[in-house]
């Protein structure tokens, strides 16, 4: 018998305002017997039917509803919504790269379809989608018809469901590097080890918006595989690439001779420990970009990762010639842009530098937030004037 899920007394009013968890601890009882993965029934303290989703005893979040009506789990329910999902994306003129399902932004928890040319990159985030992977990598193959598809489910989040890391081709053949389009620039991307899915398709418009501000000297740090270095390149006299990595570097090399552009120098180290170096030998930027990974991955790490972000921001503005302009951004959705911005204002008055806000953006719109779940809208960019 199919498990029914009763949630506890008021519970399901964020449920029933769009968000797709049910966490272990909302619900009041469980009714029926079934396999881990499975759909489940999902209702309210008096009966009232809610929604449906795949159970998974292992995790905190027990279920993740994609469900709301009496369609039917299966092939012709991912299809229809990886299809529209697509087409959603296309319409915006994404075309060579971009993020084709964004999980509960498209009402399909957990996937994650990034589409790299003639490529794909998929992450399977929870036990349900993970048991559906043959079916779904059908779906995908009919949709884009790919030359390849490869997983990307090696993410720490797998382990909170109970799940181990998991990499490898699904479909077809996939190459050592992949080469895009982005901006109008040439960009190679290494699916197999590269960060995330590959790349951060979330900063394609942020890092083309960097090109009015990119003037004189350049600082990119965390610069990965080049994203914002090459855009700024384009309008800046040089550029200083900043890696603790010589493989993000090593990409950045490369993805700067794809497009013939020579103006930029990778330097490898903790981009704490240099800015501090660059403070002390009173060297100035016309602009800095502070693009790190995310310093927290739950809510009980914030207020550390505030103190970084505080730590890396102040270090960044004193960095900054007058009139310049400062970039920093945040990944990480338990950071609110409320926090943010109270982090920004504290970095300024310690840094002793009048800062005005010229431009504030979020993640790309193939990233589209589902306004009921605030764990979708994730990224803050914002670009600081610094007298």
């Amino acid at each position: 018998m199919p498990y029914e899920v009763y949630l506890k007394k008021d519970e399901e009013r964020r449920v029933i305002a769009g968000h797709p968890w049910v966490y272990a601890n909302e619900v009041a009882r469980i009714e029926g017997k079934d396999k881990n993965g499975t759909l489940a029934t999902v209702r309210a303290f008096d009966g009232r039917y809610i929604g449906r989703g795949y159970i998974n005893h292992a995790s905190k979040i027990l279920i993740r509803i994609f469900l709301r009506g009496d369609e039917e789990d299966g092939k012709a329910l991912y299809k229809r919504r990886i299809h529209a999902a697509n087409a959603y994306r296309k319409s915006l003129g994404f075309e060579s790269a971009y993020r084709a399902v964004f999980a509960e932004s498209d009402d399909l928890p957990a996937l994650i379809v990034d589409k790299y040319g003639d490529y794909l990159s998929v992450q399977f985030l929870s036990l349900g989608v993970y048991l559906r992977r043959s079916l779904i990598t059908d779906v995908l193959v009919e949709e884009f018809s790919p030359k390849g598809i490869y997983e990307r489910s090696d993410v720490a989040v797998r382990k909170k469901e109970g799940l181990p890391e998991s990499k490898g081709v699904l479909y077809g053949e996939v190459p050592e590097f992949v080469e895009i389009e982005e901006n109008g620039l040439r960009m190679a991307v290494d699916l197999r080890n590269g960060q995330k899915t590959g790349y951060f398709l979330d900063q394609k418009e942020n890092r083309f918006a960097i090109r009015r501000y990119a003037r004189g000297e350049v600082l990119d740090c965390f610069s990965n595989s080049g994203g914002f270095s090459l855009n700024a390149a384009l309008t800046a006299e040089k550029v200083t690439a900043l890696d603790i990595s010589p493989s993000a570097l090593g990409m950045v090399a490369r993805n700067a001779a794809l497009n013939g552009l020579t103006n930029i120098e990778a330097v490898c180290g903790d981009a704490f420990d240099l800015l501090r170096a660059y403070r002390v030998q009173g060297r100035h930027f016309d602009l800095v970009i502070l693009d790190p990974p995310a310093f927290c991955k739950s809510a009980a790490e914030t207020e550390d990762a505030l103190r970084g972000y505080l730590d890396i921001n102040l270090l960044g503005m004193k960095l900054v010639r007058e009139g310049g302009f400062l970039v920093s951004c945040s990944c990480s959705h338990y950071v609110s842009r409320p926090a943010f911005e109270r982090m920004l204002t504290e970095a300024a008055r310690r840094a002793g530098r009048r800062v005005t806000l010229a431009e504030m953006k979020t993640q790309s719109p193939d990233h589209p937030v589902l306004l009921s779940a605030d764990e979708t809208a994730y990224l803050k960019f914002y670009v600081l004037r610094v007298e």
